[in-house]
């Protein structure tokens, strides 16, 4: 008996070691969760992760502006996390700065949930900005009750601080938001070459890192939900069931055994286990080969350009060197008689992906396929898929949203809601110009000569300032 609590409590322990030495595989150098509105030192949020109040002592330096409110939700919803039980709220551009120690590529993560009171959120429009880049210019899906928003991105942080800024739009008179995510990536998460596949062409783009990314769609191909708790970047992956266009001759599969990471390859941040350990397949049950390919759709915004990852990791077959199948994005041939095996050192269950680059065309859909191949074997799995991921990346002005640049965001703020104090001169100078004029006229050339020195010099100032102004024009 002795004997079996012990090997139970080793086996316990080492169960335990293992999945602290996973979880500890990543260790962010920049990694800030903020609770925006809350005075908490500390809210726990659904998948355990400890968000810090903007308003407590340690955070203070985070929110640079002096004119917000925090507001806190009187009868939060109960099924929503405690991140989104408080707001902070912006009447005017205002900037949170964070300290960035290891330059690169970072995640930002903005939340937004409606709170209930006498402040209308669903009427809030506004601008965020984030370093240079244009990251929404307002919230396209109107907020219900139990309705959270999730904004996800990856952009490069060449600095020592990272600026997210939020700019009250014409529309609206206040921005607000309720939790930030601030998290330096791992350096083999974003790739600076990918494919560009398009109808009359196929070839490598360099300098993809010069960009940012906006996560449109993160998808687990035939699996669960993988939820932020069980994914070491704290992503969450939704199932495919609403993009798969037809499933007829298609299976799910799960495998239960050890996904084979290697260096160099896919590492468990790229994709962690429950993406890699589903998938769907199509499988040849006889001796001829399925005439038939699995695709999704996905709906995107024309005039864009997309990176698109696609997720493998062979744990359908029975043997190595037995699935080869083809690639299709925009139903154009991408990968030709792909075989898993060579590419990741001959190992079976070892995690694959591939970076694409496409155009948003007219249509507004985005299809992905994969089927057999003029090499496929009978008898043998003959097209599989893990998992999707599709990420929008910036126009040529730097923005994920219109066409309107960071710069000229905060130009029209100023411009259009900003100091009333340039008007209101003019408006009092012309008032004295025409008592002048008047004057003049009434008391004759004798008693004016005293006055003319000052119309000879107000063309000289107006001038200065009509060429400030024209130099600050759009």
């Amino acid at each position: 008996m002795a004997t079996l609590s012990s090997t139970l409590a080793l086996y316990f322990s080492f169960t335990l070691l293992c999945f602290n030495l996973i979880s500890a595989s990543f260790s962010p150098l920049d990694h800030y969760l903020v609770n925006c509105g809350s005075s908490e030192h500390s809210t726990v949020d659904f998948d355990h992760r400890r968000f810090t109040g903007d308003v407590s002592d340690s955070t203070a330096s985070f929110l640079t502006s002096t004119e917000s409110i925090s507001l806190a939700d009187p009868n939060p919803c109960p099924k929503s996390s405690p991140i989104y039980h408080t707001a902070r709220v912006f009447t005017r551009p205002s900037k949170y700065k964070f300290v960035i120690k290891d330059p690169g590529m970072h995640l930002v993560r903005l939340h937004f949930r409606r709170l209930r009171g006498s402040l209308d959120f669903s009427n809030a429009r506004f601008h965020v900005l984030a370093n240079g880049f244009v990251l929404f210019n307002s919230l396209s899906v109107e907020m219900g009750d139990d309705f959270e928003i999730v904004k996800d991105y990856v952009i490069g942080v060449d600095s020592d601080v990272l600026v997210i800024t939020f700019v009250p739009s014409e529309k609206s008179n206040f921005a607000f938001v309720n939790a930030i995510e601030v998290i330096s990536t791992p350096n083999d998460l974003m790739a600076d070459v990918a494919q560009y596949v398009s109808f009359d062409k196929k070839e490598q783009i360099h300098g993809l890192l010069k960009n940012g990314f906006e996560t449109m769609y993160r998808v687990n191909v035939g699996g669960w939900k993988v939820t932020p708790f069980n994914d070491s970047l704290w992503r969450t992956w939704v199932t495919d069931d609403e993009y798969l266009k037809s499933d007829d001759g298609s299976s799910k599969v799960h495998f239960g055994g050890r996904i084979n990471y290697q260096e160099g390859g896919a590492s468990r941040e790229v994709g962690p286990d429950n993406v890699y350990n589903t998938a769907r397949v199509i499988r040849s049950s006889g001796n001829s080969i399925p005439e038939l390919k699995m695709t999704w759709t996905f709906p995107v915004t024309k005039g864009y350009k997309y990176l698109v990852r696609m997720h493998f990791c062979d744990i359908a077959s029975i043997a190595r060197g037995m699935l080869f199948f083809n690639v299709y994005v925009y139903n154009n041939l991408a990968y030709e008689n792909l075989d898993l095996t060579e590419v990741t050192n001959r190992l079976l269950a070892s995690p694959f992906y591939a970076d694409f680059v496409v155009d948003g065309d007219s249509s507004g859909v985005l299809t992905l396929s994969v089927g057999p191949s003029n090499m496929s074997l009978p008898h043998a799995v003959d097209a599989i898929l893990n998992g999707v991921e599709i990420m929008k990346i910036n126009n040529s002005v730097g923005s994920f949203d219109g066409k309107i640049c960071a710069h000229a965001v905060l130009k029209s703020w100023k411009r259009g809601n900003g100091n009333v104090l340039y008007p209101m001169l003019a408006a009092v100078f012309m008032l004295l110009l025409a008592f002048v004029i008047m004057h003049r006229r009434r008391t004759g050339v004798t008693d004016s000569v005293a006055w003319w020195r000052l119309p000879t010099e107000i063309p000289e100032v107006n001038l200065k300032c009509g060429n400030q102004l024209s130099s600050n024009k759009l």
